[in-house]
């Protein structure tokens, strides 16, 4: 049976679902964003259904809300009326697994709700435990870390994270992983547990941004029976259930004030105890942290406590953005499709030339995350034994579009014209950004492939009025 959280303010669409899809599917509904990420963590659910309806208030706290569900790595389906069609398509695009039209398809819905549910997504956090049952948490393979887990690529900027990875993993000391969303922060965590002593011990993540503030201590520490009001029995909390391994804490500087202060004096003290106790309990795992926030500017803005980012910091690994990598996308992409050609059973092989073109020209503001949405996407809807560009979304061929140049556009012409504006414009960049290519392309919000791209028809001399760029070809970097 297939557990669903339905996320939504009609009271009248659980019963409705439930009865379309019958009996292998188990609908728990929540009207609350706190109702719906209680449901998500402690009620084991497979499947989250956010259901945007423009007719309903509270718009803006769902969107919210669906954003840090995807940030916390749930297998989310965005229902949405045709008005808010553009909505659901930029939460696919943040890493959503899909999108549904308002009123649905059943055939359709249950057809999302399946693979989803098949998904084994290497971003999935570990689930919380029910207190009547704690089951064992199995422990990572080893000495390596799993191909489901593997950093895919062979850039500098990756080659340099595995380099600093390698020379954390033996050390027991704190690590902070930072990076944009979809960057692989848990892969890097994952990684360095792997790679060290610890690594035939549990591994343990938590999504603290996807734990209501009310319950956010009892989910770290644990809690004894009749510690709060519902609670019935004696939990362990995560700390408890890491145990000798590795704790994995994502979304660090969501914790509120209240709680750093209680996870400052656990670092400190190196033990805690469970709410409704006096017992010490001693902290024996390693504490990977984990953030996309910029730690440093909220301790100047007094949004985090300098002394806990201090204990944190001790070693930082930034995760590069894909477009600061933008060299594997090919590797990544050929990657996924094995992935979901074997867990679909399609007999996809390839990918077509011109959809390449496009997964290297766009610019994935939501990195490898949202190329593993669009890529296991393409291969559901793919017809034949390759991906072609119509397999690709809309929205992505339609930006990757306006970015592909051809090289063969007639002297003087509208397109020919607008190219070399698109020169002139990289020209400025670079040169501002003092060579670097990366900085160039963010601040033109272009892929750092379609940035070369343009570089090479200015060095070319192909474009009308300039020869090439001004910036010599050795400053790139």
């Amino acid at each position: 049976m297939i557990r669903v959280g339905l996320y939504s303010r009609d009271f009248a669409l659980k019963p409705l679902l439930s009865s379309a899809l019958g009996k292998e599917f188990e609908f728990l509904a929540e009207s609350t964003e706190a109702g719906i990420q209680r449901l998500a963590l402690d009620e084991h659910c497979d499947v989250v259904i956010l259901d945007l309806n423009s007719n309903h208030d509270g718009l803006k706290e769902r969107i919210a809300c669906a954003t840090r569900l995807i940030e916390a790595q749930m297998n989310l389906i965005v229902l949405a009326d045709d008005v808010l069609r553009s909505t659901a398509d930029e939460l696919v695009r943040q890493g959503a697994f899909g999108y549904c039209r308002r009123p649905p398809s059943i055939r359709e819905l249950r057809a999302t709700i399946e693979s989803a549910y098949k998904q084994t997504s290497a971003f999935r956090p570990v689930e919380a435990k029910e207190e009547r049952e704690i089951p064992e948490i199995e422990a990572e393979p080893s000495g390596e870390t799993s191909a489901e887990h593997a950093m895919i690529g062979s850039s500098p900027a990756l080659e340099y994270v595995q380099q600093l990875i390698e020379r954390v993993a033996s050390i027991d000391a704190s690590v902070l992983v930072q990076g944009e969303s979809g960057t692989g922060k848990e892969l890097v965590a994952r990684a360095i547990h792997s790679r060290g002593p610890r690594a035939k011990k549990p591994f343990v993540a938590v999504a603290c941004g996807a734990i209501p503030e009310t319950l956010i201590e009892a989910e770290l520490f644990g809690h004894e029976k009749g510690a709060f009001t519902g609670s019935t029995g004696v939990r362990e909390g995560y700390f408890e259930q890491a145990g000798d391994g590795t704790l994995f804490l994502d979304e660090i500087g969501e914790l509120t004030p209240y709680t750093q202060v209680k996870l400052l004096r656990v670092l400190q003290q190196r033990e805690f105890s469970r709410l409704g106790s006096n017992k010490l309990i001693p902290l024996r795992a390693r504490i990977v942290f984990a953030t996309h926030r910029d730690l440093g500017q909220m301790v100047a803005e007094g949004k985090f406590r300098q002394d806990l980012y201090y204990r944190i910091n001790v070693m930082k690994i930034e995760t590069p953005s894909l477009q600061e990598h933008a060299e594997d996308i090919p590797e990544i992409a050929g990657h996924f499709l094995r992935r979901y050609s074997a867990q679909f059973g399609r007999r996809l092989n390839r990918i077509e030339p011109d959809a390449m073109a496009i997964l290297e020209s766009y610019a994935w503001p939501g990195n490898v995350r949202e190329l593993e949405n669009v890529m296991q996407r393409a291969v559901i809807l793919a017809a034949g034994a390759s991906i072609r560009a119509e397999d690709l979304p809309e929205n992505i061929r339609e930006q990757a579009g306006e970015m592909i140049v051809d090289d063969c556009l007639p002297g003087g012409s509208f397109e020919r014209q607008l190219r070399d504006y698109k020169i002139k414009l990289a020209e400025a960049a670079i040169r501002e950004n003092h060579g670097n290519k990366t900085m160039a392309a963010r601040s033109l919000s272009i892929s750092r492939a379609y940035l070369h791209r343009l570089i090479r028809l200015a060095e070319s001399g192909t474009f009308v009025g300039q020869p090439a760029l001004a910036v010599p070809a050795e400053r790139y970097n």
